[in-house]
C-alpha cells in the first residue's frame, strides 16, 4: 500500500519479524513515490485478498526503527502490515485452501460493485460541494463513522448466537469509529455543519448507509471491508488534494482545540489501536496549525485503508496492542479459536456442522 505524507514529523520505518526462523519478514521502506494517488490500486476489482493467512500461538516481535525525513518528502509503504507472519500451527488451525475459479469470480464481482457504488457517490458529492470544502468534509466524516459501528453491531449479533467471538475486531473497529468521530468534531468546529441542508443530507445518508453496511457485512464481511477501503481511499485523496491546494493558507490558521486535545493530550491508547500497521506509540503527531490538523486527518484515512485491506483476509486482524515489542514467549493459550464463519450463510452452516466440543473462542 502506498501512503503519501508531507508532515514535518518523522516518518517511521517498521521492520516486523517473527522469532521463528521459518517465518518471512515484512519490511517498511520510506521513499518518494511518483504519484500520491497510486494507492487507489488497492480498490482495483482485480486485486484479490487470497490466499488466506495462517496463525500461530506465538506472538511476533515488533521492532521499530525511526528514519528522519525532510518536511516535504513523501512516504511509500511498500508492504502493508501482514499478521500472516505468524507461523502456522497445524494442530490449531486448518490448512489454507487455494481459491477456486468461482471464489475469484465472486471477489471480482464484489469489488466491481464496490467501485461502482463509491464512484457514484463521489460524483454526486463533487457536484454538490464544489468549492465548499469544509461542508464536504463534514458530510464525509458523518458517513465515515458508519461502517465501524455497523461492523460492531453484526459482531455483537454473532457473539449472541455463539458464532464468532473476536474481541480484537470489536476493539479495533471501535477505535476507528472514535477516530472518525473526532474528525467530525473538527469539521463541526470549522463550521462545516452550518447549513441545514448539509446536516440533513449527511445524517440521512448515514442512516441508509448503516442499513446497507449491516446487510453487506452480514452477508459478506470481505465485501463490506473492501467497500470501506474504497471509501477511506477516497477520503485520503480528497484531503491530499486539499492540502496541496491550500497548504500555505492552512499554515497561517490556528488549529481547533478539539484537534489539539485528540492528537496530543490524554490517553492515546485508542489512537494507536486503529493503526494496525504500526507498533503502538510509534506515531505521535504535532499540531501547530490547521495544516498539521489536515495532514494528520489525511494520514489517519490511509491507516484506515490499510486496516480495511488486512480485514479482507478472514481472521487476519489483531489489535496492535496484542503483540508488544517484548513479545510473549510460548503463549499457547492466548489464541483460542471458535469455528470461523464469514457471513450469515457460512455461520449457519458452521453452527450446525461443528460439534460444540470443538468450538473454541478467540477472546
Amino acid at each position: 500500500m502506498i501512503l503519501s505524507s508531507s508532515s514535518s514529523s518523522s516518518a517511521t520505518v517498521f521492520t516486523i519479524s517473527s522469532s521463528s526462523s521459518t517465518t518471512k519478514t515484512g519490511r517498511y521502506i520510506a521513499k518518494t513515490p511518483q504519484s500520491p494517488f497510486l494507492f487507489k490500486r488497492n480498490c482495483n476489482p482485480t486485486s484479490l485478498p487470497f490466499p488466506p493467512s495462517t496463525r500461530s500461538a506465538k506472538f511476533c516481535r515488533v521492532q521499530a526503527t525511526v528514519l528522519k525525513e525532510n518536511e516535504d518528502e513523501n512516504v511509500v509503504v511498500e508492504e502493508s502490515f501482514r499478521p500472516s507472519t505468524f507461523t502456522h500451527d497445524p494442530d490449531n488451525s486448518p490448512q489454507p485452501s487455494s481459491p477456486t475459479e468461482l471464489d475469484k469470480w465472486v471477489v471480482k464481482l464484489e469489488q466491481s460493485v464496490n467501485v461502482f457504488l463509491t464512484d457514484s457517490v463521489v460524483t454526486i458529492l463533487d457536484a454538490l460541494y464544489h468549492g465548499r470544502d469544509y461542508a464536504r468534509f463534514y458530510v464525509l466524516e458523518t458517513i465515515a463513522r458508519v461502517p465501524y459501528f455497523a461492523f460492531i453491531s453484526v459482531l455483537h449479533l454473532y457473539e449472541s448466537f455463539g458464532w464468532w467471538r473476536r474481541s480484537d475486531y470489536i476493539k479495533v473497529h471501535f477505535a476507528e469509529s472514535w477516530n472518525e468521530m473526532h474528525h467530525l468534531l473538527i469539521m463541526e468546529e470549522l463550521g462545516g455543519n452550518s447549513w441545514w441542508f448539509d446536516r440533513f443530507l449527511a445524517q440521512h445518508m448515514a442512516f441508509f448507509y448503516y442499513i446497507m453496511t449491516v446487510l453487506m457485512y452480514a452477508l459478506s464481511p470481505r465485501m463490506a471491508y473492501h467497500f470501506s477501503e474504497c471509501v477511506e481511499n477516497h477520503a485520503f485523496e480528497t484531503y491530499d488534494k486539499f492540502i496541496k491546494a491550500q497548504g500555505e493558507d492552512l499554515r497561517k490558521m490556528a488549529a481547533p482545540e478539539v484537534a489539539v486535545k485528540y492528537y496530543t493530550e490524554g490517553d492515546l491508547y485508542l489512537f494507536d489501536e486503529f493503526q494496525t500497521s504500526r507498533a503502538p506509540h510509534s506515531r505521535r503527531p504535532k499540531i501547530e496549525n490547521l495544516y498539521d490538523v489536515f495532514l494528520n486527518i489525511r494520514d489517519d484515512e490511509a491507516e484506515h485503508c490499510k486496516t480495511m485491506k488486512a480485514c479482507q483476509t478472514h481472521g487476519n486482524l489483531r489489535s496492535p496492542h496484542s503483540y508488544p515489542e517484548d513479545a510473549f514467549e510460548d503463549d499457547t493459550g492466548s489464541e483460542l479459536r471458535q469455528a470461523d464463519c464469514g457471513g450469515v450463510v457460512d455461520c449457519l452452516e458452521t453452527s450446525v456442522t461443528s460439534p460444540p466440543s470443538k468450538q473454541k473462542q478467540n477472546i
